[in-house]
């Protein structure tokens, strides 16, 4: 274990998330962190929704990692609800040091809080190491998920 820290995003953070959210291959082609609007305005939205947790990660003071968290009522489940992790990124040269493990334990356990009965995620298709990665942490890879760009 580290002195990793999670903590909820401010505004302030937004410019660092986007950047670590763009460093890498998928977010590097579509996203454009030099245009902060589209970002704060998102960003205004899921801090407004009591449904929606933005975590930083820091380590000795320094942002290091991020996920977004959601919660889902349904009906399936017995009415279970359910979290959704979503946007998880460590920054590049913290990657396979535990940092993401401890993350996603972090999510686990809010949504343990919440008293969500399932955990749930996606992962690119072209995201081979991050397979893994959620396959060693004990998910299961049981869907296959379908997106439609509008």
């Amino acid at each position: 274990m580290t002195d990793l820290t999670v903590r909820r995003a401010t505004r302030d953070d937004v410019p660092a998330l986007v950047a670590l959210i763009a460093a890498d291959q998928l977010g590097a082609g579509r996203e454009t962190p030099d245009d902060p609007t589209p970002y704060l305005a998102a960003f205004d939205a899921i801090d407004a929704d009591a449904n929606q947790y933005l975590a930083v990660a820091e380590l000795d003071g320094a942002l290091v990692g991020t996920l977004q968290l959601t919660y889902l009522p349904g009906l399936s489940h017995r009415g279970g609800w359910r979290s959704q992790i979503e946007a998880v990124r460590i920054a590049e040269p913290h990657r396979g040091s535990g940092l993401g493990s401890e993350l996603i334990g972090w999510a686990i356990e809010r949504a343990r809080e919440r008293g969500c009965r399932m955990v749930q995620l996606t992962s690119n298709a072209s995201r081979d190491g991050a397979h893994r990665f959620y396959t060693r942490l004990g998910f299961a890879p049981s869907h296959v998920g379908f997106k439609l760009a509008l």
